[in-house]
């Protein structure tokens, strides 16, 4: 009787009002709002609120942490330069002209600068594997205990792109500090929607659409080369991450980030590897990073890069869904999407070219990929970069 009530209740609040509602605002605000609103009230508002709710935060967090702590390029130049004492002149250092984002260990060399600009975009296709547009990515659910499948579904639709221009640069102080820095400006679009599926039945519930664009979170580093050989080096960088991008739309953290990290390389005629460690404080997630490069320079003026990145991000959680017994209905469990416990680990390969098409400017190109489906991911990302060394 109970469960003849129920249903009767939810299908005839579920036709009344066909109209979905829609927004434009923040993106936070968008991304609430296509969760958390209801178009065709329930008898369970408020359970369906909570639920949503929970939702709302579960997801708004994950973007954030994803979109605002994307790896930026190396602001090192592809020239590096070091004293030839036998010759009593400055020479090339190494065959490579490096990779995109793994640091090498050794300078650019005493007063030796460049400045560049990059540019990406991603179309952004899959959260924690789920995809975000077919409505895989279930948002809220309620099911019979004694029925195989939940008999109503709230399910997101997002269509998301981010477009990244970096301008950077570098400056070597002296034969073993190099200082730079990073200035990214992003344009993110974000465009979606609800559909609530009850017994077979589709509906929309809500759909909203956002833009924003701006700087995002500037970067400062310094490098202190502490071995230096014609076989590679080791050194030691930082960098700080400063909150200047705008968090409620997603562009930036909002807080002061610190890194510290060490950098090992061994060099060989043409081919070079390098290996990257490092640390991650403040901000608004902890983060365990290791890359790795192989450079191979195969031709005078080409080289051919390939890494990988791997980022352990402790306060980065795999989103699914959790169940808590309906407060009024007896025998219907309530379904949420929430974190779950352990941090995320996300692995990215990335491939590319460098060539020296005049004089000391380079032009680049790579394209970045993720190895797993944790977290937000794209199917490929196109990067162009110009470089330009004094």
């Amino acid at each position: 009787m109970m469960r003849a009530l129920a249903l009767t209740v939810l299908v005839a609040l579920s036709v009344a009002v066909p109209t979905p509602a829609a927004a434009q605002g923040t993106v936070d605000d968008v991304i609430g709002f296509l969760v958390t609103n209801q178009a065709v009230p329930t008898g369970d508002f408020q359970k369906d609120q909570a639920a949503a709710q929970a939702a709302r935060v579960a997801i708004s967090r994950a973007l954030l942490i994803e979109l605002t702590s994307v790896p930026l390029t190396t602001a090192s130049s592809g020239f590096l330069y070091r004293l030839n004492p036998a010759l009593g002149t400055v020479e090339r250092a190494t065959d490579s002209f490096g990779a995109f984002f793994v640091e090498r260990a050794l300078t650019p060399g005493s007063g030796h600068a460049s400045v560049g600009i990059s540019t990406t975009t991603s179309s952004f296709n899959e959260l924690d594997g789920k995809s975000l547009r077919d409505g895989a990515l279930v948002t809220v659910a309620n099911q019979f205990r004694d029925e195989a499948a939940p008999f109503d579904t709230e399910s997101l639709i997002l269509r998301m792109r981010s477009s990244m221009m970096t301008l950077f640069g570098s400056v070597g102080l002296g034969s073993r500090v190099e200082i730079g820095a990073a200035v990214p400006f992003v344009k993110l679009t974000l465009d979606g929607q609800r559909v609530n599926v009850y017994r077979g039945s589709t509906l929309i519930q809500a759909t909203g659409n956002a833009t924003a664009s701006g700087l995002a979170d500037v970067a400062l580093r310094g490098k202190l080369n502490l071995v230096a050989s014609r076989s590679g080096g080791v050194a030691v960088a930082g960098e700080i991450r400063l909150p200047t991008g705008d968090a409620v739309n997603l562009l930036g953290t909002g807080k002061t980030s610190y890194r510290i990290m060490g950098i090992g390389s061994l060099e060989s005629g043409p081919v070079a590897l390098h290996g990257n460690a490092s640390m991650l404080t403040g901000g608004i997630s902890s983060e365990f990073d290791f890359a790795g490069a192989l450079s191979v320079a195969v031709h005078p003026r080409v080289t051919f890069s390939a890494e990988t990145l791997v980022r352990r991000i402790t306060d980065l959680h795999a989103l699914a869904l959790v169940s808590a017994p309906h407060p009024t209905l007896i025998g219907v469990d309530t379904y949420r999407l929430a974190p779950g416990v352990d941090p995320e680990t996300l692995a990215l390969v990335v491939t590319g070219f460098k060539w020296n098409v005049a004089h000391t400017l380079v032009v680049g190109g790579h394209l970045n990929w993720s190895l797993v489906h944790n977290g937000l991911t794209a199917p490929l990302t196109p990067t162009l970069a110009l470089e330009y060394a004094f």
